[in-house]
């Protein structure tokens, strides 16, 4: 237990969870929010079921019991149009509010200040927050800390989640934007190298801090520990959206966590990796470089005064599963990840994306740590969890593949013109990978039968790989060959007025200024800004993106065939 749990509790509790199955076995009458009562607000439409109602009225002055047993969803009782599930109401029992014992997220004292200590000591931070509206709300609060005047400079990489573009509208910054790195070998962009933020450390010293994404939607990486020591040299704070590596750092076959690199302040998505329910995640802090008396404020600002208790304690649980069982809780997940390899290795038709350093015999469990080769700029680190599959005949598409996976009851996280990835994680099986693989395998089959591969599909030789490079446009490779660095680009809240806009057609649009924001997704990476000009690569690139089926937020045309873009001035 280290110096930052300072009240005490042992790694083996979870605080939080303890106070809201102690509030549902109190059996106390309710006379605060949520209206639902417990759940008590359905159980009037359980009484013509079996006298199932009187039973649980009954209970609720004395032992308070749970729906005996789950209704047909196709039943034709007027109680089964209204009432959850079992495990729906059980749920309810614990849903509750800001009262005594259960402490207050924005002024904690008690129990979540005892169950965020427990976080900060778990994942290696000085101060760990809890977070209800996902890595978004972490990101947020964190601009609008650094963001301390109208017009702060912020150094952003250009490949962003459109979360840290709202907050830099919030704040009424100015981004300069980074260009990230690029993987020669899949053509996707990772994270800016090291000289590109030194050059704009050194070109904007005024600058209030620097803010990039690792890992990307393809668990790709690298070292940050040398980017951390160029921000702190200029007295910048390294801010990092790691919404997908939660769980960096905890086993020895995963890449090192962006705290340990000496990062000031870190986002996790705790639900997207680890155990927590959707919208759990967390924030945390270490060093002297942020003013966490503000911070906490625009937490404040930007989270619900009524916090879910069930995703808090969500979050309680899974910090207590971590700390309690170690690198053993990813034991199970990284078996299947290997035992989807071995098998995948089998199908030569299907090829695995990985650093190109580490394309040799994969090291046993427990032997030197695969996720951290050195030898490559920008791209030195794959999470084992993040399995990045592609057709390497090129008949499917990463959208076609998904496609078929889903035919054969697998559900990928997402998919691109050219890869599809599998999401493993800690709580992944053998049976999971053998599904995936029997998916596969029909997959191949199927199209075995329709076409022969040795007549239709040229072999080719690795010197031809080398030379050809990948002809597609991938969803979070959003950069443009342009200078390192952008100019400031202003962000704000006033919107553009209709009255200025006029709509063009994807292909008539290079050339002018856009009215609204592009944001292929997933991953959610705005590819335009509002008030950035369209070069013709980015028009394109949109519009080739359209034309193999990728979704867009923020166009309001939705058959993608017209953007808005801002009046020329006359």
């Amino acid at each position: 237990m280290n110096e930052h749990n300072t009240s005490g509790v042992g790694k083996n509790r979870a605080p939080l969870y303890e106070a809201l199955l102690a509030y549902r076995d109190s059996k106390q009458r309710s006379f605060h929010v949520p209206g639902h009562k417990n759940g008590q607000v359905y159980y009037q439409w359980m009484q013509s079921f079996e006298g199932a109602g009187d039973d649980l009225q009954k209970g609720i002055g004395g032992e308070r019991n749970s729906v005996v047993t789950d209704y047909d969803l196709k039943g034709t009782a007027p109680f089964n149009h209204v009432v959850p599930v079992r495990a729906y109401l059980d749920m309810m029992e614990m849903d509750v509010t800001e009262i005594t014992g259960t402490d207050d997220l924005h002024h904690p004292e008690g129990v979540i200040k005892e169950a965020q200590d427990l976080a900060a000591e778990c994942f290696g931070a000085e101060e760990s927050f809890f977070l209800v509206g996902g890595s978004t709300a972490g990101n947020l609060s964190l601009l609008l800390t650094i963001c301390d005047e109208p017009g702060s400079i912020v150094l952003v990489q250009r490949n962003v989640h459109k979360s840290v573009i709202h907050g830099l509208m919030l704040a009424g910054a100015r981004a300069v934007f980074l260009e990230p790195w690029v993987d020669p070998e899949s053509g996707l962009a990772v994270m800016p190298s090291i000289e590109t933020v030194q050059a704009a450390v050194q070109r904007y010293p005024e600058a209030k801090g620097v803010f990039v994404t690792l890992p990307n939607y393809y668990g790709m990486g690298a070292d940050l520990t040398p980017i951390a020591e160029i921000c702190h040299e200029a007295g910048m704070p390294l801010l990092v959206d790691e919404a997908h590596g939660a769980h960096y750092g905890q086993h020895p076959e995963l890449p090192v966590s962006a705290l340990s690199c000496g990062a000031d302040g870190v986002v996790q998505s705790t639900h997207k990796m680890l155990a927590a329910f959707t919208m759990g995640a967390m924030l945390h802090i270490q060093g002297p470089r942020l003013n966490r008396s503000l911070l906490r404020q625009r937490l404040a600002m930007v989270q619900s005064s009524s916090p879910s208790y069930p995703v808090m304690a969500s979050l309680d649980l899974s910090r207590r599963l971590l700390h309690v069982h170690g690198a053993d809780a990813f034991t199970a997940g990284l078996a299947a990840v290997k035992a989807f390899k071995r098998g995948l290795a089998e199908l030569p038709r299907f090829q695995l994306l990985q650093p190109a350093d580490s394309l040799q015999q994969e090291p046993a469990y427990g032997h030197e740590n695969p996720a951290a080769m050195p030898g490559r700029q920008g791209y030195t680190a794959q999470d084992p969890f993040k399995v990045v599959i592609y057709d390497d005949t090129g008949v499917l598409s990463g959208y076609g593949l998904q496609q078929q996976l889903e035919a054969c009851g697998c559900v990928p996280e997402m998919s691109d013109e050219r890869y599809v990835v599998l999401l493993f994680s800690l709580g992944s099986t053998l049976q999971d990978a053998e599904h995936v693989l029997q998916a596969l395998r029909h997959i191949n089959v199927a199209y075995k039968l329709e076409h022969s591969l040795e007549s239709k599909v040229s072999v080719r030789t690795d010197s031809q790989t080398q030379i050809d490079p990948p002809n597609y446009v991938s969803t979070w490779n959003n950069i443009e060959e342009h200078e390192r660095l952008s100019e400031p680009v202003a962000f704000s809240l006033q919107p553009i007025l209709e009255k200025d806009m006029i709509g063009v057609s994807i292909e008539d649009c290079a050339g002018y200024r856009s009215a609204e924001m592009v944001i292929p997704y997933p991953p959610g990476i705005p590819l335009v800004y509002p008030g950035e000009r369209i070069s013709p690569k980015v028009a394109e690139r949109i519009r080739v993106l359209r034309e193999v089926g990728a979704k867009f937020q923020g166009i309001s045309d939705h058959t993608y065939q017209k953007l808005k873009v801002m009046k020329p001035e006359s």
